[in-house]
Formats: structure tokens, C-alpha cells, sequence
């Protein structure tokens, strides 16, 4: 996934189908300084981790 169009589903109010290793993710913002993003799965949001932009898929 590109940059500008991670930055768009961060700030966008609808929820996107977004998937990172084959799990639906929820985008919280993305990394200015790096080509990453702050994510939780869906099924465990208390667990937020950085993902590579690349290995973004929106659906």
C-alpha cells in the first residue's frame, strides 16, 4: 500500500477492509519517518504493532 492512501484510511471515519499477514487490521496512523504504519488485528485490539506498508492490502 502506498503511503498517501494508508494516510487516507487512518483519517477516514468508515472502516476499511485493510488485511497485514492475512489478519483484518485497523489502521491507527502511519510513520512519518519510515514506510510503516501503527495497526492493531481486529480480534485482538489491545495489541498494537508497526507494519510494513508493503505488506498492506486493502481489499
Amino acid at each position: 500500500m502506498i503511503k498517501q492512501r494508508a494516510e487516507e484510511i487512518a483519517q477516514s471515519p468508515d472502516m476499511k477492509n485493510v488485511s497485514y499477514n492475512g489478519n483484518q487490521v485497523y489502521i491507527q496512523h502511519v510513520n512519518e519517518h519510515s514506510d510503516t504504519a501503527r495497526v492493531f488485528n481486529l480480534d485482538n485490539p489491545q495489541h498494537e504493532y508497526d507494519a510494513q506498508l508493503s505488506r498492506l492490502y486493502e481489499k
